[in-house]
């Protein structure tokens, strides 16, 4: 039995799903479910089972999955005690929505680090928003940034941003927005984010959206006139002052949200975490989260990678 299948079994049974699970640790689906497969054999306990209604634990099953939890905690808390005794800095994992992770999340983790004078190794990785309060509250990342999100963790907003619909200055929708084709990011896809949030509240049918592999590639297809894209209104600046993009009001849009950092509450989050959440309010770091594009060196520069066990 190892941290890895423990932490496999913690996500299936939290997320109803092996294929959430694999997708959450940039993982296939088989090697999910061999994991599985092993600590099953380990116990004689097929722990949980698929059923009409989704997954479902075994008496077993219910009674390991607090266990297991406690465990891979415990595996992180030791990991961190071990480097804290040799003086290696300290790891730090956050998860990011996919607008976040392509402009603000390497800018601001360097920024971050040099603020702690290298004490802290940080790294981003991307996650839905249904997933984050899940790899926060079972130790598999330290905090998320993204939209505020419940369960046993603390969500504070860090950051107030506006979203916009945008489109080329010479578009002409026709019909209401409904009707528009939308050209959006991964967050489109993802039931939680702000973006689907809004397309919901326009009644936008999911033939009517196109979702691009990052943010830069739908502002593109938008710019060309192919439709109407949501921004955040100050990460898309750049392109509106080229003239490429002009804002195209909507009857729910601009709409004010707020990004939030989320972590354990305090008496139980790592000390890495806290230290983030202090320089997430000072004037540094509000610089770097409105005007991310000075970028990073190419030394430090991290590509957002899915969260994993494995390595």
């Amino acid at each position: 039995m190892t941290l890895g299948q423990l932490s496999a079994f913690v996500l299936v049974a939290r997320l109803g799903s092996v294929t959430d699970a694999a997708r959450t640790l940039g993982v296939s689906e088989p090697a999910v479910s061999q994991a599985l497969a092993a600590l099953r054999q380990h116990h004689g306990d097929k722990l949980i089972v698929r059923t009409a209604n989704g997954m479902t634990l075994t008496p077993g099953g219910s009674r390991l999955l607090p266990i297991a939890t406690q465990m891979v905690a415990l595996g992180a808390d030791a990991d961190a005690a071990v480097r804290e005794a040799n003086g290696v800095a300290e790891r730090m994992h956050v998860v990011v929505t996919s607008t976040i992770a392509e402009f603000v999340a390497d800018p601001l983790l360097e920024a971050f680090m040099r603020r702690t004078g290298q004490s802290v190794d940080a790294s981003a990785g991307l996650a839905q928003v249904a997933e984050m309060p899940v790899l926060v509250t079972n130790r598999l990342a330290d905090a998320a940034l993204g939209p505020r999100l419940d369960g046993d963790v603390e969500s504070e907003p860090v950051f107030r941003c506006n979203i916009v619909a945008v489109a080329a200055p010479g578009f002409r929708p026709r019909g209401g927005p409904a009707q528009w084709p939308w050209l959006v990011d991964p967050s489109g896809a993802d039931p939680g984010s702000g973006t689907a949030q809004l397309l919901r509240r326009m009644a936008v049918p999911e033939s009517a959206i196109r979702v691009f592999p990052n943010q830069t590639a739908a502002w593109s297809a938008a710019a060309n006139g192919s439709g109407v894209s949501l921004a955040f209104e100050h990460l898309v600046a750049p392109q509106r002052r080229r003239h490429e993009l002009v804002v195209l009001p909507t009857p729910v849009t601009p709409r004010t949200e707020y990004w939030h950092l989320t972590t354990l509450p305090h008496n139980r989050c790592s000390t890495a975490a806290n230290s983030l959440r202090h320089f997430l309010g000072t004037p540094a770091a509000m610089q770097v989260m409105r005007a991310p594009g000075a970028g990073v060196p190419p030394s430090r520069f991290r590509p957002p990678v899915y969260v994993t066990i494995w390595s």
